[in-house]
C-alpha cells in the first residue's frame, strides 16, 4: 500500500465498493442472524445507554437495521435522534426522534428523518461502518459527514456497527480519520484503544465499567 493520499483513495474506492457489494449480496438468513447477533450485543450495552442521548441511523444498502434495538429501549433513554445531512460539506445535525415521529426522505440518499427540527447533542453514536480496522478506524462511504461531525463536536461515545466480514488490516488512517470508541459486529462489543486518545478515555469510563 503506497503512503500517498491519492493512492489510499483509490484503494479506499475500491474497497468500499466490495464491501457493500458482499453485504448488499449477504443471503437473508445469513443477514439475519448477523443482525440478531448485533442487537443482542447491543441489547448488553443498554443499560449503560440509559438516560443518555443516542443519535442513530436509518439503514441503507444492507446496513444493520437498529429499529429492533431502538424501539424497545428508547424509553429508558434520555433522548433519541436521527442524523440529517443540512448542507454540502457541512457536520449532520441530530434531530429528535421517537416512536411517534413522522419522517419524511430528504437529503443526499433520500433517507427519512424527522419532519420536525428538534436539534439535539447526542451523548452516544451509533454510526454505520462500512469497513472498519482493529484501531477502531472507519471505512464509511467517502462523504466525510461523520468525520467532520465528530470533528466539530468532540466528545459523544462512538460505537460503530457493522459485520464482521468488513474487519480490514487497516485503513490507512489519515489526520481527518477519527476512530470508534467500541466496534460491534455479530461476534460481540469490542473497545478499541481508547485509553491511547487524549482527552476521550475519562469521559467514556462509566460506560467502560
Amino acid at each position: 500500500m503506497t503512503d500517498d493520499w491519492k493512492g489510499i483513495q483509490e484503494s479506499r474506492r475500491q474497497t468500499r465498493r466490495t464491501l457493500i457489494a458482499q453485504r448488499r449480496e449477504l443471503p437473508r438468513r445469513d443477514k439475519l442472524r448477523c443482525d440478531n447477533a448485533i442487537i443482542a450485543a447491543l441489547d448488553e450495552l443498554s443499560s449503560r445507554l440509559a438516560d443518555r442521548c443516542v443519535g442513530f441511523y436509518w439503514p441503507m444498502n444492507g446496513e444493520v437495521d437498529l429499529m429492533p434495538f431502538v424501539r424497545p429501549t428508547v424509553g429508558k433513554m434520555r433522548e433519541a435522534a436521527l442524523p440529517v445531512v443540512v448542507g454540502k460539506e457541512q457536520p449532520l445535525e441530530f434531530w429528535r426522534w421517537s416512536a411517534r415521529t413522522k419522517l419524511c426522505a430528504r437529503g443526499l440518499w433520500n433517507i427519512p428523518s424527522p419532519i420536525e427540527r428538534i436539534v439535539v447533542n447526542p451523548d452516544v453514536l451509533l454510526i454505520p461502518l462500512v469497513g472498519f480496522d482493529e484501531e477502531g478506524y472507519r471505512l464509511g462511504y467517502g462523504t466525510g459527514y461523520y468525520d467532520r461531525t465528530l470533528a466539530a463536536t468532540p466528545g459523544p461515545l462512538t460505537i460503530g456497527i457493522g459485520y464482521e466480514m468488513a474487519s480490514l488490516g487497516s485503513i490507512y488512517p489519515q489526520p481527518h480519520d477519527i476512530p470508534m470508541d467500541l466496534i460491534v459486529t455479530e461476534r460481540g462489543v469490542r473497545w478499541c484503544s481508547i485509553t491511547e486518545r487524549v482527552g476521550r478515555h475519562d469521559h467514556h469510563a462509566s460506560l467502560a465499567s
